[in-house]
């Protein structure tokens, strides 16, 4: 199937040749809009024994890890080509320790002409990332997984929540 035979469900991000673009968003108002994304840094019992004492040789991970994302929310459009450069006027990222690894969960808000779905995706995957850096002296084998949007407000499509959760 080709582009043109897509024209019953365009897709934004594709000018009519079929060319990428950024989407224009000037004539939209902006409004209140969140997101919230999660993920989830598997580690072994090595990695949740120093997280837990705070034996981790480079430092407060989860303090890293935090502000990581923070800052990944705010650099999401220099990442992503085609994502607008927006206010991220709240940024909230979340890790907690758990018996397999750690969850991480991001929610981001803004008061724009776009969504922060992308935002809070890229703040859980770098907090995840920092994570994964500052306990890989530990244990090489830690990895992530699982990272998804969880739910959206705002905007033209309205509200949206990720079915059981």
């Amino acid at each position: 199937m080709s582009i043109r035979d897509l024209s019953a469900h365009p897709f934004t991000h594709l000018d009519s040749s079929g060319q990428a673009r950024m989407v224009d968003v000037t004539e939209k108002q902006p409004t209140v809009r969140s997101a919230t994304a999660a993920g989830f840094v598997a580690c072994g019992q090595t990695v949740i024994a120093a997280l837990r004492d705070g034996s981790t040789p480079k430092g407060d991970v989860l303090a890293v890890a935090r502000i990581a994302g923070i800052q990944g929310a705010k650099k999401c459009a220099d990442l992503l080509p085609l994502a607008h450069v927006i206010g991220v006027h709240g940024a909230a990222v979340d890790l907690v320790i758990e018996d397999t690894g750690v969850r991480v969960t991001a929610t981001v808000r803004t008061a724009d002409r776009t969504g922060v779905e992308m935002e809070a995706l890229t703040a859980v995957s770098v907090a995840a990332l920092a994570v994964v850096d500052m306990v890989k002296g530990l244990d090489k084998s830690v990895w992530i997984e699982n990272v998804r949007l969880i739910t959206k407000t705002g905007g033209k499509s309205g509200d949206w929540h990720r079915p059981n959760e």
